[in-house]
């Protein structure tokens, strides 16, 4: 009987019972190439690929989809979002002027002598003020990648928890793993005020959710390569990176920043209530602090100065007051009652409320500080009845009325609704 002959792979000369498997060669007989072989070839050319787009081929890339006259200006882009958002007009002009000269940046020649810098913000409000449907409205208007991702659950390396890399995960995952339009995303970091550090002085102890976060967040911010785990977890020596360079990303990043209004007012030698005889405090406006937030309020907060330096765009947003819910729940385009509208509408059902009604709903919302996300809870749990008997029965038309919405929020506790 004739002894088989071993394969060996013609490239390193591995036999064939210590390779995962043999390619055959499709002309060659006895022509062999290893898995390995082949994992090696392919993380070559996907490094070669990766190089040459950075230098000409980016070059051409980016002066065809950043043509100046098919990006909004920010007039056009504050416009856009007036019909989303209610008010926060300081806050859309902020944003609408960065995100056009960050576009205005991905056009620049590449071998242009002057370096324009990327514009990322950090947006300061209170929790329901619109800083996350800001970032997402933005987004759907320039069709770029989009992602919110969640600060409080990112620890530091080798912690329990997500890698500071599982940011760029998502944003590629929403790119349908292009790498090149990943590049020119935008990341909506929220929560950020969660990952402040312990105290105003640097920690002597390891604060692996607080400043080990913002120290890790650096390189994300001002721009470098990032091997970026595709399925997201944890790192580790063995997987299959996908290289990411983090230059044309921008990021935007949203915090409630819970009792900062004191530090403001420390720092401006007023105080949040009570009377004052300084002329200069008597010009300050004690009803809305955050509309002085600077930089070291920030710092004291808890953010480290080298993450508020490559934040250099701070914009407040106001808290909404009684008229200012009563539009969110009218005025947008997806506002919460033509969405009801709506899906009523798809049932053959004609659904009005009464002016009187949405007036209850906001006082509800007032009331226990719900803002306007939460809004949304108190007018899903008054058109729940409605929502589960309306599509069995030969009902055309269904009204709100203010006895209605007095008559269900009765039987609900409305503190236990989600904010």
């Amino acid at each position: 009987m004739a002894k088989r002959s071993i394969q060996k792979c013609s490239f390193c000369g591995r036999p064939s019972d210590m390779s995962e498997v043999m390619i055959p060669s499709a002309t060659e007989t006895n022509t062999y190439i290893c898995a390995e072989c082949a994992d090696q070839i392919h993380e070559l050319l996907r490094n070669y690929r990766h190089e040459t787009s950075a230098g000409i081929g980016r070059k051409q890339e980016r002066d065809k989809s950043t043509d100046l006259n098919s990006i909004p200006t920010p007039r056009e882009i504050k416009e856009f979002l007036d019909r989303y958002v209610i008010g926060q007009d300081s806050a859309k002009r902020y944003l609408s002027v960065a995100v056009y000269n960050h576009y205005k940046r991905l056009g620049q020649p590449v071998d242009d002598d002057v370096d324009i810098e990327k514009s990322n913000i950090i947006m300061v409000g209170p929790t329901g003020t619109g800083k996350t449907l800001l970032a997402k409205t933005i987004a759907r208007l320039l069709d770029v990648p989009f992602t919110i991702v969640d600060a409080t659950v990112l620890t530091q390396a080798g912690y329990v928890g997500e890698d500071i890399e599982s940011l760029l995960t998502r944003l590629l995952q929403v790119a349908d793993y292009d790498v090149k339009r990943a590049e020119r995303g935008i990341v909506f970091i929220d929560e950020i005020d969660k990952i402040a550090r312990k105290g105003d002085n640097p920690s002597i102890t390891r604060d692996v959710s607080g400043e080990g976060v913002q120290q890790g967040l650096l390189k994300l911010l001002e721009g470098s390569i990032v091997n970026v785990p595709p399925q997201g977890g944890r790192k580790h020596p063995e997987q299959h990176m996908i290289p990411v360079d983090t230059k044309n990303i921008l990021f935007i990043c949203g915090g409630a920043f819970d009792g900062i209004e004191k530090k403001i007012a420390h720092r401006m030698n007023t105080h949040t209530v009570g009377y004052s005889t300084d002329k200069k405090t008597k010009r300050i406006n004690r009803e809305n602090f955050l509309e002085y937030v600077a930089p070291q309020d920030l710092k004291s907060f808890g953010l480290i100065p080298e993450i508020i330096g490559r934040l250099p765009i701070i914009t407040h947003l106001d808290p909404l007051d009684r008229d200012a819910l009563r539009r969110v729940l009218t005025e947008p385009k997806n506002a919460i009652t033509r969405q009801y509208e709506k899906l009523f509408r798809m049932d053959g059902v004609k659904l009005t409320f009464d002016p009187e009604a949405l007036d209850r709903i906001v006082d509800t919302a007032i009331e226990y500080k719900l803002g306007a996300r939460g809004l949304r809870g108190i007018v899903e749990e008054i058109m729940m009845d409605p929502m589960f008997e309306i599509p069995k029965s030969k009902t055309k038309k269904f009204n709100v009325s203010a006895d209605y919405v007095t008559e269900k929020l009765s039987n609900i506790r409305v503190d236990t609704i989600n904010e």
